[in-house]
């Protein structure tokens, strides 16, 4: 599907569904409803369904699950059935990360260095030495965050004078956690960067530091303006190339176990340009997920002009993949719908005041044109003060909307991203307008930066995942990632269950850690009720989804330490395998050659587990 069939008018493109169906999909999904059943037998079938619980054998066909029990019992109920012996392996539904940039990392996954899982700042370091050899003139080696300085056994930060070292002539850009961002001295001069543009810089948004080797330390304090431009000015791929990247990204999900995401977009990503790898994998039946996307307005000041083209010319729903039940849809608007309205995640920096008559004037007007239009609405806001503020104009323009008439947030699904200091008050009022708050394990990450501006008491109820639950809030669990945080789930998931960063502190009180199903419902059937989808996506049962992952442990069982490295060795998205791995490798999807040839991830793959 092209960009120029995707920009055609709300009308053009529900009238359209009809005949795209009868196009290049009607072949590959005939074949897919016609396929012969499949059944995963001689496993510990965890399903979340409440009937059955655990069972032994899964069968699947059509793209669903259409029994579950014992072995002979599923062998009855489809007696022609193909037969998968899982060597009595922990199978889990499928996870959904509630708040992924993945149409993002998708299409720059082959560009980037991934420090994601590395245990020492040592070989960080080395990566960046043995990829500067083999980047051409040009070409900058980035490493674009999903590590913290706490996962290193140095506990530190890199200096730009180690990068210069290590890369003494290709430019450098490493960031961290959107708080800092440290460039080598050749990364500085392909930056325009220099030491009176710093010292007249300190007093403006863009703030930076030329260092004694000629590097430069970036900070997101007041503002991260200087580090967005020289992330904008990166080199990108060429179309094919992005495509590959795409391949080899979602392939990495799943890898984990993921078989759905919420996207958010995220800064700099616009609709439908940014997506086009994600289109076209869509258009050729390649999709390896289901990719539920929320648009942003990402021009300041213009934000409700551009929502309003959205409801114009884009239905919501609409599956672009059509081998794939909602495979790649519109769900709504989001994470940034005010760029004004928007509390940086920098703990290492005070948190920002937002100006209040943004949050009165353009914020409820924006929201107001999506309730009318009821388009689903997530906002990002880290701080309880960003939240109470957001509930006055939530709640005001919901008045406003009954009194004239309409639902307002009535039937709308609507939430509120990340939360770390939302309080129970402000809970309670979430839960009164009927959102939900999809959490991240962006702490697990930046916990310890956070504790040296708030305090360990703060830090315990960051995010208060019990009182969320005990109000009855949908919930639902995901990474952020890939630059805030990793986007391995399974580091989300041990951080969810025993409180600890990755490097190993003890931040999340114990009432608001969550048992190891808890935890896992929230990665699956919490996570589907952000896109409306927990009716038939999450468990294993009749008539749900056959999204799946077989594990390479058991991870109701293991030591707790042993979570975070989690692999999957066969993954399924509607039957279809998606990875595979281990005595499952032969039933491996091909992957395209990763382009360009001097990729990162041809030399160290993506996340380094072990």
């Amino acid at each position: 599907m092209t960009t120029a069939r995707l920009s055609t008018t709300r009308r053009h493109v529900l009238a359209g569904g009809a005949a795209l169906a009868l196009g290049g999909f009607a072949g590959r999904a005939a074949l897919a409803q016609s396929a012969a059943p499949t059944i995963l037998a001689n496993a510990r079938i965890t399903t979340l369904d409440p009937a059955r619980p655990e069972v032994e054998a899964v069968a699947l066909r059509d793209g669903l699950v259409i029994a579950t029990g014992t072995v002979a019992e599923v062998r009855a109920a489809s007696p022609d059935a193909e037969e998968i012996d899982l060597g009595g392996r922990r199978v889990v539904p499928g996870l959904n990360d509630s708040h992924l940039h993945a149409t993002r990392g998708a299409r720059l996954f082959a560009l980037e260095l991934r420090w994601d899982g590395v245990t020492s700042l040592a070989r960080g370091l080395e990566m960046i030495r043995e990829q500067a050899a083999r980047t051409p003139p040009g070409e900058w080696v980035r490493v674009m965050g999903g590590w913290s300085r706490q996962q290193f056994a140095e506990r530190r930060l890199p200096t730009p004078a180690e990068l210069t070292e290590a890369a003494p002539d290709t430019p450098v850009f490493v960031l961290y956690l959107y708080s800092r961002a440290f460039l080598n001295a050749a990364g500085a001069r392909a930056a325009g960067l220099h030491r009176e543009g710093a010292k007249e810089s300190r007093e403006t948004p863009g703030r930076y530091e030329i260092t004694e080797d000629g590097g430069a330390i970036l900070y997101a304090d007041p503002s991260s303006a200087t580090m967005n431009r020289v992330i904008a000015e990166l080199r990108g791929l060429d179309a094919a190339a992005e495509r590959a990247s795409a391949r080899h990204f979602y392939h990495e999900l799943a890898r984990f176990g993921l078989t759905s995401a919420g996207d958010l977009a995220g800064g700099g990503h616009t609709y439908p340009q940014g997506y086009a790898a994600t289109l076209a994998m869509a258009e050729a039946g390649e999709m390896a997920m289901r990719v539920s996307n929320f648009l942003p307005p990402q021009e300041r000041g213009r934000e409700l002009e551009i929502l309003e083209g959205y409801t114009e010319r884009y239905a919501l729903n609409m599956n672009m993949a059509l081998h794939l039940e909602h495979g790649f849809t519109i769900e709504g608007a989001g994470e940034a719908i005010d760029l004004s309205f928007y509390d940086f995640e920098n703990f290492m920096a005070a948190r920002p005041v937002l100006p209040r008559a943004s949050a009165n004037g353009q914020l409820q007007a924006i929201v107001r044109h999506l309730l009318r239009e009821r388009w689903p609405i997530r906002v990002h806001a880290t701080y309880d003060e960003t939240i109470r503020r957001m509930m006055d104009v939530f709640e005001a323009a919901h008045a406003a909307e009954q009194e004239a008439g309409r639902a307002g947030f009535a039937g709308i699904r609507w939430a509120v991203e990340h939360a770390e200091t939302v309080r129970p008050e402000t809970i309670a009022r979430i839960a009164a307008l009927g959102g939900g708050i999809a959490v991240q394990d962006r702490m697990a990450f930046a916990g310890e930066d956070f504790v040296e501006r708030y305090g360990e008491e703060a830090a315990a109820d960051a995010p208060p995942l019990a009182d969320i639950v005990a109000a009855g809030v949908p919930l639902g669990l995901g990474t952020d990632g890939t630059r805030v945080a990793s986007y391995n789930p399974w580091v989300a998931l041990h951080w969810a269950i025993t409180g600890r960063t990755v490097g190993g502190t003890a931040l999340l009180a114990p009432r608001h850690r969550q048992s190891r199903m808890e935890a896992l419902s929230l990665y699956t059937v919490g996570s589907a009720w952000f896109s409306g989808d927990e009716a038939r996506k999450g468990r294993l049962a009749p008539g749900q989804y056959a999204d799946l992952a077989v594990l390479d442990r058991d991870y109701l069982a293991v030591p707790q330490d042993e979570i975070a490295g989690t692999e999957s060795l066969l993954t399924m998205v509607g039957g279809r395998t998606t990875y595979a791995a281990g005595p499952f490798a032969g039933m491996a999807p091909d992957l395209p050659a990763i382009r360009p040839d001097w990729s990162p991830v041809a030399a160290f793959g993506g996340y380094q587990n072990g």
